[in-house]
C-alpha cells in the first residue's frame, strides 16, 4: 500500500509540470484580422517553457518552419509540410523566428516568445532577411 502511493505521488510531480502547459493556436493566413496579407494570426506569441503551438493553414499554400540562426542555441528547430498543420512544442527558454517559406520575401513571418527574454539578442538578425520580413520581425520584437 505505501509502495503505491509513494509511486503515485511521485508520478504526479513528475507530471505536475505538464499538466500546467498550454496550447496555443495560430492561423497561417492569405489576409488579416487588420488587412495585412500573407500573416501569421497572432503575429507575436509569448508562451512558457513546455507549451504547444498548433500552426493552423487556415488558407491554402502556407506551412511554418524556424529560420536557422533564428532560435536559442540547444533548440530543436521545425519545418512543416505546405497545407499541413504543424505542433511544436517549445522546451528552451528564447525567441524563435517562425516563418512561411513560400511567403517569407512577403513579410509572412512571426516570432515566438518563450518564458520571460526581455530584449532580442544581437545575434538574432545576423542571416539575410528580406526587408518586409524585417520591418515586421521588428514590428513584433517591439512587443518584448
Amino acid at each position: 500500500m505505501f509502495k503505491t502511493l509513494a509511486s503515485a505521488l511521485a508520478l504526479s510531480v513528475s507530471l505536475g509540470g505538464a499538466a500546467f502547459a498550454e496550447t496555443h493556436e495560430v492561423k497561417m493566413l492569405n489576409k488579416g484580422s487588420d488587412g495585412e496579407r500573407m500573416v501569421f494570426e497572432p503575429a507575436f506569441l509569448q508562451v512558457a517553457p513546455g507549451d504547444t503551438v498548433i500552426f493552423v493553414p487556415t488558407d491554402k499554400s502556407h506551412n511554418a518552419e524556424t529560420v536557422d540562426g533564428m532560435m536559442p542555441a540547444g533548440a530543436t528547430g521545425f519545418e512543416g509540410k505546405i497545407n499541413q498543420q504543424v505542433e511544436v512544442t517549445f522546451d528552451v527558454e528564447g525567441l524563435y523566428a517562425v516563418i512561411c517559406k513560400p511567403h517569407y520575401a512577403m513579410g509572412m513571418v512571426m516570432t515566438v516568445e518563450v518564458g520571460d527574454v526581455g530584449e532580442v539578442p544581437a545575434t538574432f538578425f545576423e542571416g539575410r532577411v528580406p526587408k518586409k520580413a524585417k520591418e515586421r520581425f521588428d514590428a513584433q520584437l517591439s512587443n518584448l
